[in-house]
């Protein structure tokens, strides 16, 4: 008889985090001794629970399992030989195969739950800011919605501070989808960044792991090393096939930072000044054929946050003004 799951505690349907953990339980018919559980929680990509290091959940005698899992909209519970190595994330739901005996996949209960953010508006858009922890860069960050504020000219400005002994980032996120077309965000001097610091300026879809979430990036950042001739790239995903990341480097003063996304194609362009027409002074310009996604849920995000460095790591606070945003069909 083939083996099955079922679940007889399924935690709330929620946007994930490391601020709230629920159990979920079940169990299992059929299960060979040698065989374990594993469970995943979607909240964008699928995260192992309840983490990377402690993945396998043991069969009791009475057929029952139960663990402790970070909250998601979906959860998925795999039944798994020996052999089975689980992945920290997975951008597309698991599926039986290999060293995989079993997968059933449930959603959380309940009305889903988004996390609280702080609205803000900014260039004639409603954004969120973000407020809870998230993991970027190999790091886990906290971020706060103070990190990010409009003032008087209309500018946005993010925020990058130590909180104990971590650092608290920001995350503007417009609030709907564009689509198709040309985004430009003048940014006012980023050259005081430090070399662990990341200005990320890019689209991400939490729903489309089967298009790399949507993903296009023009990021800041001399990724925690102090000698990288460049301080900055554009970037489809996945990051690590070549010909993905176009590195350039951004000059002191303020820059225009643009991409044109059209079917097939995203041509990304930096100039110097507050315009992106033709006439300005372009700093550098890449055209991506390949791996370009199509639309779908995907947002753009105005974040400040930073990487793991062993040489460089942060030393002090960190604030980048962004003038305005713009977007032509």
């Amino acid at each position: 008889m083939r083996p099955s799951i079922e679940f007889t505690k399924i935690p709330p349907a929620a946007q994930g985090g490391r601020e709230k953990v629920d159990t979920i339980a079940g169990r299992v018919v059929g299960a060979r001794p040698d065989q374990r559980i594993v469970v995943y929680a979607r909240s964008g990509p699928w995260w192992v629970q309840p983490w990377p290091d402690q993945p396998f959940i043991p069969i009791k005698a009475d057929s029952s399992w139960s663990t402790s899992t970070h909250l998601g909209f979906e959860y998925a519970a795999l039944l798994v030989d020996p052999g089975y190595h689980p992945l920290p994330t997975l951008d597309l739901a698991p599926v039986a195969s290999g060293a995989i005996a079993v997968v059933q996949i449930v959603k959380g209960t309940g009305t889903p739950q988004l996390a609280p953010t702080v609205p803000v508006k900014f260039s004639g858009y409603d954004w969120d800011v973000r407020t809870i922890a998230a993991d970027r860069g190999g790091l886990n960050h906290l971020y706060d919605g103070d990190n990010a504020w409009v003032d008087q000219s209309g500018a946005l400005h993010i925020r990058m501070k130590k909180k104990g002994d971590r650092w608290s980032c920001a995350e503007v996120v417009l609030g709907r989808s564009l689509g198709y077309g040309t985004y430009a965000m003048t940014v006012r001097d980023s050259s005081h960044l430090e070399p662990a610091a990341v200005l990320s300026l890019n689209t991400f879809d939490q729903w489309g792991g089967d298009q790399n979430y949507r993903e296009l990036d023009v990021e800041i950042s001399q990724w925690g090393d102090a000698a990288s001739k460049h301080n900055a790239q554009y970037g489809v995903q996945p990051f690590y096939i070549p010909g993905n990341v176009a590195p350039f480097t951004a000059p002191p003063g303020t820059l225009t930072h643009s991409f044109h996304w059209e079917p097939g194609r995203v041509t990304f362009r930096t100039v110097r000044g507050s315009s992106a027409n033709a006439k300005a002074s372009v700093v550098s310009e890449h055209i991506f054929t390949s791996g370009v996604p199509s639309p779908g849920q995907e947002r753009l995000l105005l974040g400040l946050y930073d990487v793991a460095s062993g040489t460089s790591p942060m030393q002090k606070d960190s604030e980048i003004v962004i003038e305005k945003f713009e977007y032509l069909p």
